[in-house]
């Protein structure tokens, strides 16, 4: 079995490197001196002009043929290429529907923590006013307080303001 593959293989390549040199400017150039060539051999006398059109016809016959194998095998390795990157595609884009879900769950979440925030603030401003006579180190530990919690709210903006950035590059990628 490993040495059938292995000589697939390298009849794979052979047939690769005849389809590229078919398809080529030497090609080209080879087959239009092989065809002055066997016209001008019956101009010179060399091969009787009957016989050049038979040999010449059947040379091409043969050629077509072959060209016609390596050209659908072209045609399959592409196809298997192109399937290939469409699996490829769908997981991808199956991949960007569960982020975009996973991002319209932590802004919801977010959202909610941002409300708890700002009712946090007015207890503590409660807090604040009813106990103006608090000692010192009550009053220190209430700006503190409040400061972090500002300082979280301030964190938080800049997550959500991410997150907006991350919805709008996965709706970009979708329309792609």
């Amino acid at each position: 079995m490993k040495k059938y593959s292995e000589k697939t293989e390298v009849l794979e390549k052979i047939a690769n490197g005849i389809t590229w040199w078919i398809g080529s400017i030497p090609s080209l150039i080879a087959h239009t001196l092989f065809f002055i060539i066997s016209f001008l051999l019956p101009l010179l006398h060399l091969v009787e002009f009957d016989k050049m059109l038979l040999i010449l016809t059947t040379v091409v016959s043969l050629e077509a043929i072959y060209l016609a194998i390596f050209i659908q095998m072209s045609v399959n390795k592409s196809h298997e290429k192109i399937e290939d990157i469409q699996e490829d595609i769908e997981d991808i884009q199956e991949d960007i529907e569960e982020i975009s879900e996973d991002i319209e769950e932590i802004s919801e979440d977010i959202e909610e923590i941002n409300e708890d925030i700002e009712d946090i603030q007015e207890d503590i401003e409660e807090i604040n006013e009813d106990e103006e006579d608090e000692d010192h180190n009550e009053r220190a530990r209430n700006v503190m307080l409040k400061s972090n919690v500002s300082s979280n709210k301030n964190e938080i903006k800049a997550l959500k303001d991410i997150i907006v950035q991350l919805q709008n590059q996965i709706e970009e990628l979708k329309k792609d």
